[in-house]
């Protein structure tokens, strides 16, 4: 009899594994639930036609990065690698507010490395002081946290401020690093986000040697052309990031996908999983494998739905503990959430447009806005040539307040706060908003040891796997490197 595999979760980790399971086995018999009205999860495009012309919108992630190198082995799968779009060059960088004005980043700073010392010399950002500081990085020691052999972890901020200094934190690191995680870099764990910084800090001692060792080896030419983010090192799609979602859900076939099928419990017998769906999708269904792919807090309900239906049994004892084991660490990873206002404007109403492809936001600046991103910028085919395409966000963990407001105030916030950065006056082409509620896992200090627990746990339960953003990378291309793990392992 060939496998029955339950996927819950039309994300694209359940997506990517269900398409995976497919290649490998088509004999296989899989079934994705996905609780809500389309696929994707954070991931989105609309295309919309104006008099102006067509737009096209992403919803959520722009683009991926090419390292590692899943997601562009998964284009490769898909067939569309041909179809891959560069972002634009000419615009590449980022730029910082800084006093109310907007200036470019340094060239050659990516994220906390100088791989051109003499731009930060010259930067305005940072006062005399704070340049000094930043050129004594190379004699400060490391915190006892980095030992190779150590379990304990430390903040993002933590570890700038020792190296680099609170001025070069709060105006440029927390600004940039903010914006990938919407997160409080006082609490962000560095070894579960910054994990070749702090390889580069225990080999070499310190950024400043580890920057002069990669450039005598040639290593580093890509950063030394970037400014903010190695933006040469990502990839779209001409129709948008949804056009991945759309060509996965074709390549695994509508009778594999069940939209609005919210699944609420788990029951085990020892050998197969019955999944339990709202009526209108079948009720009940057994399987002989599940992979959960859903955010933290619904994979929380889940393991704690679980029933067993041998419970006196050592074996069943042992599963109980598990799933209850990662119940506990799915619920403590706390979310946050945000809003984009997606702004299409002709440039005649905007006075002083950035040539970058977009702007961060330093908290210290008290504003609304954690970043900006010129989306037609990075792909000049997303839009009109006269018009260009903003997306402003808001929220994240240190300003969810902002997300109380209506999105008729969140676009009236949007204009006002790009009329005093970049200029803008008049009515956009195109107003909307998009929310993502609970969206981002927050990687706390310390995440890599609940990761460990809570994956050691899943490995105790008998033909479930976890397929999550909440572990091990919020990013696209480690997310279909696990989904894709999941898979091989389902189909050994």
């Amino acid at each position: 009899m060939p496998q029955r595999i339950a996927i819950i979760g039309g994300g694209l980790s359940g997506l990517t594994t269900a398409f995976y399971l497919r290649q490998q086995n088509p004999d296989c018999i899989v079934e994705l639930f996905e609780a809500s009205s389309r696929l994707g999860g954070v991931i989105g495009t609309e295309t919309v036609q104006t008099d102006a012309g067509r737009f096209i919108i992403d919803l959520g992630a722009d683009m991926f990065a090419t390292d590692p190198s899943a997601a562009m082995q998964l284009c490769v799968d898909l067939g569309i690698q041909d179809q891959l779009l560069i972002p634009d060059a000419k615009r590449a960088g980022a730029m910082v507010v800084h006093r109310g004005r907007v200036v470019p980043i340094p060239e050659g700073f990516v994220l906390m490395r100088a791989t051109k010392p003499w731009q930060i010399l010259t930067t305005p950002i940072l006062s005399p002081a704070a340049k000094l500081r930043f050129l004594t990085e190379r004699f400060q020691s490391p915190q006892a946290e980095l030992a190779a052999d150590s379990n304990h972890d430390l903040s993002v901020g933590d570890f700038v401020r020792h190296r680099l200094g609170q001025e070069t934190l709060d105006r440029l690191v927390e600004p940039l690093v903010a914006g990938i995680y919407t997160a409080d870099i006082e609490k962000l764990s560095l070894k579960a986000t910054m994990a070749p910084i702090v390889s580069m800090v225990q080999k070499h001692g310190s950024l400043a040697k580890a920057t002069l060792s990669r450039r005598r080896e040639n290593v580093d030419s890509t950063e030394r052309n970037s400014a903010g983010a190695r933006y040469q090192r990502f990839r779209g799609l001409p129709n948008g990031m949804g056009q991945l979602i759309g060509t996965l859900a074709e390549r695994i076939g509508s009778e594999v996908i069940q939209l609005n099928a919210d699944v609420n419990r788990l029951r085990f017998d020892g050998r197969q999983w019955s999944v339990a769906v709202n009526r209108s999708h079948g009720g009940e269904q057994v399987f002989d494998q599940v992979v959960i792919a859903t955010p933290a807090a619904i994979a929380a309900k889940l393991f704690d739905s679980i029933d067993l239906t041998r419970p006196g049994s050592v074996d069943a004892a042992n599963i109980n503990a598990a799933c209850q084991t990662a119940a506990r660490g799915m619920a403590s990873i706390e979310s946050a959430s945000a809003a984009i206002v997606v702004l299409c404007l002709p440039k005649s109403q905007v006075r002083r447009l950035p040539d970058k492809f977009g702007i961060v936001v330093p908290s210290a600046e008290q504003r609304h806005a954690l970043a900006i991103s010129f989306a037609s910028h990075k792909y000049p085919s997303r839009c009109p040539q006269d018009h260009v395409i903003a997306r402003v966000f808001f929220g994240g963990a240190l300003q969810a307040t902002d997300l109380e407001r209506s999105d008729d105030d969140l676009i009236e916030l949007a204009k006002r706060e790009l009329g005093e950065l970049i200029g803008l006056e008049g009515v956009p082409t195109i107003a909307k908003v998009v929310r993502w509620n609970n969206a981002m896992p927050q990687y706390h200090v310390g995440h890599l040891n609940r990761a460990d627990q809570i994956e050691s746990a899943v490995e105790q339960i008998p033909n479930l796997q976890l397929a999550t953003n909440a572990l091990r990378g919020v990013g696209i291309a480690p997310l279909i490197a696990r989904a894709k793990a999941i898979a091989d392992t389902i189909g050994r």
